[in-house]
């Protein structure tokens, strides 16, 4: 539990982060609105449409006596609409990125100047850059929506569908939303979507502690547009833990005892010893 209150502590940094830095949460928020105004409108259509798209996928509940027949289509109506929030709740972000990639990038960058040590820059074109995250979002995605599939499928297991699951929701949803927004500052060092997987699941707790009290809170409407800076800035904090560059700072940062040599992190090449 201590690397899950660690990522948490990270989520929190970030909002603190913006909080210190007023334009730069204002200029944060933009994708967000945008992406937000897209989304209302598609809920708002997946409200009115869900009845009617059960009511299409159940035809042979069409002769069913009431009240079964009600029941039937009101859980599944539940369930279809539940679905379309997980994915809301997932594709969000990715959208949000990908729609702010220039803003994000420039916030994440900010982090790392202000947090010391090297600011790593991807040296890309804009269009390559946003080729890359919509690929990689697309295969995020992908997994994303078997993970949905299947958590839906296992919703109609009783009890376990109404405890179990929601909670398994969450988890994946909070597993996801840590990797888009840590590839804002792990694209940027070049690390790839393979490779940023591997370090997530290597650090699955700190992952989860970052990412599933942001899912829970993305549920509450318009929260998301509004923790979307400071959860760039706390992932970008964090992604610099995953890398070992937060530890490397916190080295070279270390007061040197009286009477010990001066360190020598990186070695001169002329060096006799490098």
């Amino acid at each position: 539990m201590r690397d899950f209150g660690a990522g948490f502590g990270y989520l929190v940094q970030g909002q603190k982060w913006v909080g210190r830095h007023g334009r730069w949460f204002g200029f944060g928020l933009l994708p967000g609105l945008v992406t937000l105004l897209l989304y209302i409108g598609a809920i708002i259509g997946l409200g009115y449409g869900a009845d009617d798209l059960t009511a299409w996928a159940t035809p042979f509940a069409d002769d069913w006596t009431s009240p079964w027949q009600g029941i039937f289509r009101g859980f599944l109506t539940g369930l279809v609409f539940a679905l379309g929030l997980f994915l809301a709740v997932i594709t969000f972000t990715a959208v949000t990125l990908l729609v702010g990639q220039p803003f994000y990038e420039s916030l994440s960058e900010q982090v790392d100047r202000t947090e010391g040590g090297d600011v790593p820059e991807s040296g890309l074109p804009l269009w390559r850059e946003l080729w890359i995250s919509a690929r990689d979002s697309l295969r995020v995605l992908l997994r994303v929506v078997l993970y949905g599939i299947l958590l839906f499928a296992c919703g109609f297991i009783p009890v376990v569908g109404q405890t179990v699951v929601p909670v398994m929701g969450f988890c994946v949803s909070g597993f996801f939303l840590a990797q888009e927004l840590t590839s804002v500052a792990l694209q940027r060092r070049g690390v790839e979507l393979k490779e940023r997987l591997g370090m997530l699941r290597g650090r699955r707790m700190l992952t989860l502690g970052f990412g599933v009290p942001l899912a829970l809170s993305f549920v509450v409407p318009f929260l998301a547009v509004f923790l979307m800076p400071g959860a760039v800035a706390g992932a970008t904090l964090m992604a610099r833990d995953l890398t070992g560059e937060a530890h490397t700072d916190q080295k070279r940062s270390a007061p040197v005892p009286a009477g010990s040599p001066h360190p020598h992190p990186h070695p001169h090449p002329h060096h006799p010893n490098a």
